[in-house]
């Protein structure tokens, strides 16, 4: 049986702006330069690309980097491609893409190329992380509200690929045809006047059975009272319940023993009086999932003192870090022909593209 991860995504999920890719308008201008020097030079050489990074990371964005290439090349028949795939493990300076043809073919394409993989390496590598750092707990994808919208799509796949079991929005779902999934917020509490159990009554009158219920605690800073009420109004239609207690604030159930830990925001203290307040009125089967500035240090953390968490949302965190690609010609007419310390490396792992 092939792996079915070799698949690659078919181009036109990407919904490239071809004509303007094809045109160097996203290009650094000195690769457009280079093009059109060749061009008018009649110059139709080939040489060897290959695409590499500096990082020990989990590989994204290469299926979006061949189809820049297939759709935005000059010839793509003329050229021979090789590449790994998305979700691989990479090493520092490990070719992750190697191209063969005439350089005035796809030497604009560079820049874009680079963006995507620098970008869909960066989430996946640190979604990659999370997943590990939370094992066997789940991590759900939510930074959507942190950056551009238009990068959601990528995003969303870069963080299924590394492991993530949701995302936030339909856009970061769109690529493996999924939807996303989505809390009681805080927004639709204050709708309600603040009242949290009837927010959540009324998602329940509103929406299908198949949506999950998970329901914000933290409204009013007292998530132990909170999460009882909406377990015992709602019974077994609550799947979970989502404390996101900001780290201004000290819950109400973590005020009377302060002085020993930590007390602000959502500590391992406020996760297990959540879970023994929880277990104590047979509510075993809702779930916590705990947000607000997570990230793989803090989750080590928390699984280290073995905190009662179900899930993890991650935000912001998820962008941090530098993943930088660098393309270097490595080879012209088959002969070396690179800059000193960039020579031409092979790679038995990179496969034909078709």
């Amino acid at each position: 049986m092939p792996d079915p991860r070799r698949a690659r995504l078919d181009p036109a999920i990407f919904n490239l702006p071809a004509d303007k890719m094809r045109d160097g308008y996203y290009s650094d201008k000195y690769a457009v330069h280079t093009r059109d020097v060749l061009r008018r030079d009649g110059d139709d050489v080939p040489v060897t690309v290959q695409l590499s990074t500096r990082h020990d990371a989990l590989l994204g964005g290469i299926d979006e980097a061949i189809a820049i290439l297939k759709l935005c090349s000059q010839d793509w028949s003329a050229l021979e491609v090789r590449a790994l795939h998305d979700g691989d493990a990479i090493v520092p300076w490990e070719v992750v893409l190697e191209i063969t043809g005439p350089f005035a073919h796809f030497v604009h394409l560079e820049t874009p190329m680079l963006g995507v993989l620098t970008r869909r390496t960066k989430v996946g590598t640190n979604t990659r992380r999370m997943v590990e750092a939370a094992k066997p707990k789940d991590v759900m994808f939510f930074p959507a509200r942190h950056d551009h919208w238009m990068v959601q799509t990528g995003d969303g796949y870069a963080a299924h690929v590394a492991g993530a079991i949701g995302v936030s929005t339909d856009a970061q779902a769109s690529w493996w045809g999924t939807e996303a999934i989505g809390t009681v917020p805080h927004g639709m509490i204050a709708a309600y006047g603040g009242d949290t159990v009837l927010a959540a009554q009324k998602f329940t009158e509103h929406m299908p059975d198949t949506v999950r219920l998970v329901c914000m605690a933290d409204f009013e800073n007292d998530c132990v009272r909170t999460s009882l009420a909406l377990a015992d109004a709602l019974g077994g239609r609550l799947y979970g319940v989502r404390l996101d207690t900001s780290r201004q604030l000290v819950d109400a159930s973590v005020l009377p023993m302060m002085g020993q830990f930590r007390p602000t925001g959502v500590n391992p203290q406020l996760v297990w009086n959540v879970r023994e307040a929880l277990d104590a009125a047979g509510h075993q089967n809702v779930r916590i999932v705990v947000s607000g500035g997570f990230n793989v240090q803090r989750i080590r953390e928390f699984e280290a003192l073995g905190v009662p968490v179900d899930a993890y949302g991650v935000g912001s965190s998820l962008f941090a870090g530098r993943f930088d690609f660098s393309a270097d010609v490595v080879r012209r007419d088959g002969k070396p022909c690179a800059r000193v310390g960039r020579a031409w490396h092979d790679n038995p792992r990179l496969e034909p593209v078709r």
